[in-house]
């Protein structure tokens, strides 16, 4: 039930409203009571859900965390690990409770959060099982033709800002030509990451980038060091008769096939684990030790230097992403481990940034959003440790195009006397979502000149509206269509179709613990003919699948969904692949380097000026 308000707009008449369900009754107010309402307005801005029109644009606020489950949290059912902070947004605004990633993976994921884009438009999805960016010293990333949030409101005035992960590339072409860099896609101002976090980041963790490749690759380094030392202790005792310059070459050639990989792999964190403020970098290799506070500080900093507004900050957290460094404060606090402590040292970040709005006193004039970039890691663990989020009652996790687990994740919004607080809606949304939203309070347009997936959230939000404008979802593992969702809206079913499913590894493990992600195509998933249907009102955690012996409107069901697939594919165009092995691979002539390649280091912080949080 929403509280009763005054709703009042200029040259309009004014009216009390009160709302009970979907039933509303106006009462026309009297000059006195007109005035004696409109001075409760400015005097008592937050009493009693009171809603004015807003004629300027608003700040808007946008956090994302990396790798968070939705069961993770305690306002989406979470009462063993203390997330305060975010449970208070979604107390006093919005809880979205089918909000869903366009990817299960970070790239893409934000590729499509930026741009409110299905991935596979911009060349942001992978058909190979490189499905993220690898190194800062790629050459892909996000297109410099696609058009961010960002672009669209610093056009409208507003400063923008991105402090954290940005995973989205660097370089194209040549060393500083910054095509993929935030700077290029609408952001004034950039501190953080430009790659993401991984246990490579931290010294003494077990490799995390390219795992299964190094292992391989050092195997067959011994057997090369191996077979070259057996070639010279034959030569040495007479055993072989090859020439001295043979067995030079041969070890040359073992040694120049060691150097050809070690060279990238055995300085993950020195090529990798940077940070940067705009063009330059300030931590090769970064302290993780004060990253969090380092962090905290750019935020706190970029909302006091632009309280005047409008402006534009994404908050893009490396929280809780593996090798989860937490510091000394949180440690040994949850009762969750390791991963329950970082997850509270997260909400304490989320708290200080919000008190940081309420200090400007910009509380009421600011649009903040919380998020989750896709589902929790299921298969993150260290011996029977669990390093992953938790994805609630949903099958699957990180990496599953597919299923809930992997793209289901929370949503709160908040905007006192816009959105009516306490509100939960159970409809269908997408991160993509935010893209047409904020457009549209910043006063721009989203581009015409292409397809725009995500839909204008604020009636929604609002309340002046009950239904999601999407219909359809489709669901890609890489550029592999997993699955689709159809909202029929008509009978409030949500049917969901799987083409293809991963194989979980050891079998019904129910996450591919043996492959550390499960894949998206080839001998690790399973094709389904005809698909598996579920209908996710009845049946969110997708445990039975329906059949034409269960379900009446199986084939109709099935049928409607392929046109929609059929539709949904005339409407994609081929563009260049972001994610190629060549793309994706390391190329020393693009990496971003604090001094002379490869003495790539530098501290230009200072442990002095940025105390532990």
């Amino acid at each position: 039930m929403q509280e009763s308000g005054f709703q009042m707009g200029v040259g309009q008449q004014c009216s009390a409203t009160y709302t009970k369900g979907s039933q509303s009754k106006a009462f026309p107010l009297s000059r006195r009571s007109y005035l004696t309402a409109l001075l409760a307005l400015c005097i008592f801005p937050k009493t009693c859900g009171m809603s004015v029109a807003v004629d300027s644009k608003p700040n808007i606020l946008l956090i994302m965390a990396d790798d968070l489950g939705i069961g993770d949290i305690g306002c989406y059912g979470n009462n063993t690990i203390r997330t305060p902070n975010i449970d208070r947004l979604a107390r006093e605004g919005v809880k979205l409770t089918q909000h869903i990633a366009a990817a299960p993976l970070c790239t893409p994921s934000r590729a499509a959060f930026l741009t409110g884009r299905y991935p596979i438009r911009s060349g942001m999805a992978s058909s190979n099982r490189y499905r993220a960016l690898q190194w800062n010293a790629g050459s892909g990333g996000l297109p410099v033709n696609e058009t961010t949030f960002a672009k669209v409101l610093r056009q409208q005035g507003y400063t923008t800002g991105l402090i954290g992960k940005w995973h989205q590339g660097v370089n194209c072409e040549a060393l500083n030509d910054h095509c993929h860099h935030p700077s290029n896609h609408g952001f004034d101002y950039f501190y953080g990451m430009p790659f993401t976090l991984l246990n490579n980041c931290q010294k003494n963790k077990p490799p995390e980038l390219d795992a299964a490749l190094q292992a391989k690759l050092w195997l067959y380094t011994q057997i090369i060091a191996l077979a070259v030392l057996t070639v010279i202790v034959g030569k040495l005792t007479g055993l072989i008769s090859a020439s001295w310059k043979i067995v030079a070459c041969f070890a040359l050639a073992g040694s120049l096939f060691f150097t050809s990989w070690y060279s990238s792999y055995g300085f993950v964190r020195h090529w990798n684990c940077i940070l940067m403020r705009n063009y330059d970098i300030t931590e090769q290799p970064m302290k993780l030790e004060r990253t969090a506070a380092l962090m905290l500080k750019e935020a706190v900093s970029f909302i006091e230097r632009n309280k005047h507004g409008p402006f534009l900050l994404f908050v893009s957290f490396l929280h809780v992403h593996t090798p989860l460094f937490t510091t000394e404060k949180f440690l040994g606090k949850s009762r969750h481990g390791l991963y329950g402590d970082h997850v509270e040292e997260m909400d304490w970040l989320v708290g200080k940034i919000l008190d940081a709005i309420d200090k400007e006193d910009l509380k009421n004039n600011t649009f903040t959003y919380f998020a989750s970039d896709h589902g929790g890691q299921l298969e993150a663990q260290e011996g029977k440790t669990q390093l992953g989020g938790w994805n609630g009652i949903y099958k699957g996790g990180k990496g599953m195009g597919g299923w809930e687990g992997g793209i289901r994740v929370p949503g709160i919004f908040r905007w006192p006397g816009v959105f009516p607080a306490g509100t939960v809606i159970d409809e269908p949304t997408s991160l993509m979502d935010i893209y047409p939203t904020v457009a549209h309070l910043g006063g721009g347009i989203v581009p015409q000149d292409r397809v725009v997936d995500g839909r204008n959230l604020m009636l929604l939000l609002q309340g002046k509206v009950q239904q999601s404008e999407h219909e359809f979802m489709f669901h890609y593992c890489g550029s592999y269509l997993h699955a689709v969702r159809w909202h029929q809206k008509d009978s409030g079913a949500l049917w969901k179709a799987h083409y293809v499913t991963p194989i979980f590894h050891p079998e019904g493990a129910g996450a591919c613990y043996g492959r550390g992600i499960c894949p998206c195509f080839g001998e690790g998933v399973t094709h389904h003919d005809p698909p598996l249907l579920f209908d996710l009102s009845r049946d969110p955690s997708e445990a039975k699948p329906l059949s034409p012996g269960t379900e009446p409107l199986f084939d109709t069901v099935i049928s409607r969904i392929e046109r929609a697939v059929q539709e949904h594919r005339q409407t994609l165009t081929p563009v260049p692949q972001q994610l190629s092995l060549y793309n994706i691979m390391w190329k020393p002539w693009l990496q971003p380097c604090c001094g002379t390649f490869p003495l790539c280091w530098c501290d230009k912080e200072g442990d002095s000026a940025h105390p532990a949080l």
